[in-house]
């Protein structure tokens, strides 16, 4: 299904890629490609729905955000897009996902919020409740990262 370039390509873009004006460049010099192959086959991945989607982790600590909080939103069914379009809208939001209640778990939709500190995460909650009209909420913050790594599919050996 997948050639051993195409297997080495997604071997280099699997982790962290580099933060610089063009690491797309970086990753290709670093394998031995141009960046125009390297920029094609990722394309090319993601045409044949092999790769879906690339994600980027941003290590908040290190930019000053410690507060982080998922918020569990109890929304009417028929309000859960526009709802979820509202508050995902926020700056502070980095993620926003519609999932189905469970038994003594009545909450459908859940944003992660990240501030400054806890005072912050609290505030801009409270405002996003009130921007999209939602009552029942609650907050969980984050008390300690246990993990964070991105997946490996394959080594840089092509395993």
């Amino acid at each position: 299904m997948l050639s051993e370039f195409e297997k080495k390509i997604i071997a280099a873009t699997q982790g962290d890629i580099p933060v610089s004006q063009r690491p797309y460049r970086d990753i290709a010099q670093e394998i031995g490609v141009s960046e125009g192959e390297l920029i094609a086959t990722l394309q090319d991945l993601c045409d044949r729905g092999i790769v879906r989607r690339f994600g980027a982790t941003l290590r908040h600590q290190k930019s000053g955000i410690t507060a982080n909080a998922m918020v569990a939103w109890q929304v009417d069914e028929n309000a859960v897009e526009q709802a979820g379009e509202t508050l995902a809208a926020f700056s502070a939001v980095s993620h926003c996902y519609r999932r189905n209640p469970a038994p003594g778990w009545p909450y459908n939709l859940y944003t992660m919020v990240h501030a400054r500190n806890e005072q912050e995460c609290l505030e801009t909650t409270r405002q996003m409740a009130e921007q999209a009209g939602i009552e029942k909420y609650t907050i969980l913050f984050s008390r300690r990262e246990l993990k964070k790594t991105s997946m490996q599919y394959f080594d840089d050996e092509n395993d």
